[in-house]
């Protein structure tokens, strides 16, 4: 942990960085890989000058260092500015009147509402408010031959719930149906593999892993083929060029391929990437739920603290309140201790809705990644503890 941490250069003002699940921090490697690619000289893709080469190179870098991440092809990574951009670009080239979609209550907002928006006939997945649980069961009944896209979520943002995504893509598959799986939670908790998911699209934001604020979405160059998006006349016609709108950030995009290399160098060993990747994404997982262990069991034994969700599979997320403070007074305590958490909604728009919290200001969020140790855990505990 001493080595990952001191990789961190915001990790030595002292505070718990507990506030991961809405953006990580970034290691001083990416730093310095964004700085190289501006400091080497960039200029726009295609070009026949060196600096335009330079720039061709790493968003091919980047698209196969995120292929490498998730488990998908490098000619299927779209990449753009956030997911939530790429979510809605890609629902309204997908869907329209006459589809149906299905959503779910567990979902972020960025993947419910761009396909809600579409035109499409929308039918919802409900989630149980006590276990935070997304029943599978229900799918069947929500899945008919009109669907055409079921939008689900890898992992819940403030519950930490990983639903049985495998079993609601076969459903969706044995209908005919296309899987869009939101991956943005889930992805740095753990190891991806996007086809096991069963995953059609599989998107995520580098934010969330030690990157820039990049976005991607992974899906199969020969699906990408048949989807026609609207686009520039002049603009590229080919995959994945052709569902990216105007120019992008190339040092970010070189910053991005720096934090896929960062997480896989987490653990030692050889090996490729992809290999290298699973490797250190596992010892991550084991890592945060170690932890997490701490923490929950923490938080529910004390009296003045009510707890969200008991899912059997989850990351290493707590969503709760404190009783007497509101989420808001409750996040300026800890931040006065040198603890940094999220309070309110956090885009969980339906699932605090279905929890009946979204009104009241939502609650507390303490989400652990990679580079959390137990002291930032112990030092949350005793902040709440003290608000009894």
């Amino acid at each position: 942990m001493e080595s990952v941490r001191s990789s961190y250069p915001a990790l030595a003002d002292g505070f718990a960085y507990l506030d991961g699940a809405a953006g990580t921090q970034t290691p001083q490697s990416v730093m310095d890989a964004v700085c190289a690619a501006y400091r080497s000289g960039i200029g726009n893709v295609g070009g026949a000058f060196p600096a335009s080469r330079r720039s061709d190179a790493i968003v091919a870098g980047c698209r196969a260092a995120v292929a490498d991440l998730v488990g998908g092809h490098p000619d299927g990574v779209i990449l753009g500015p956030n997911m939530t951009t790429l979510t809605y670009r890609l629902a309204r080239t997908i869907a329209g009147p006459g589809d149906e979609v299905v959503v779910s209550r567990l979902d972020h907002d960025a993947n419910v509402r761009p396909w809600t928006q579409t035109g499409a006939t929308v039918r919802w997945a409900e989630v149980d408010p006590v276990t935070g649980e997304l029943p599978v069961e229900q799918y069947a009944e929500l899945i008919g031959e009109r669907t055409r896209v079921v939008a689900v979520t890898a992992a819940s943002n403030i519950l930490g719930t990983r639903p049985d995504v495998p079993a609601i893509a076969e459903l969706a598959h044995r209908a005919g149906a296309l899987v869009y799986v939101d991956g943005v939670h889930a992805t740095p908790h753990g190891p991806v593999d996007m086809r096991a998911l069963g995953a059609d699209f599989y998107a995520t934001s580098a934010y969330k892993w030690s990157g820039p604020h990049i976005g991607a979405v992974v899906a199969d160059p020969a699906l990408l083929e048949t989807l026609r998006p609207d686009k520039l006349a002049s603009s590229p016609d080919t995959v994945p060029e052709r569902f990216e709108t105007g120019t992008a950030a190339f040092a970010d995009l070189a910053g991005v391929t720096a934090a896929v290399e960062h997480l896989a160098a987490l653990v030692p060993g050889g090996g490729t990437r992809r290999e290298r990747l699973l490797a250190s994404m596992t010892a991550v997982e084991q890592h945060e739920l170690a932890l997490f262990a701490v923490l929950i069991e923490g938080l529910e034994t004390m009296p003045h603290v009510t707890t969200y969700g008991k899912p059997a599979r989850r990351t290493a997320t707590a969503y709760f309140n404190v009783a007497g403070h509101t989420p808001r007074q409750v996040a300026e305590h800890l931040a006065g201790l040198g603890v940094n958490v999220w309070n309110g909604h956090n885009y969980a728009w339906e699932l605090t809705g279905a929890l009946g919290i979204r009104d009241s200001g939502g609650a507390v969020r303490a989400g652990l990644v990679h580079y959390n140790d137990r002291s930032d855990v112990e030092r949350l505990l005793d902040g709440v503890a003290r608000l009894a």
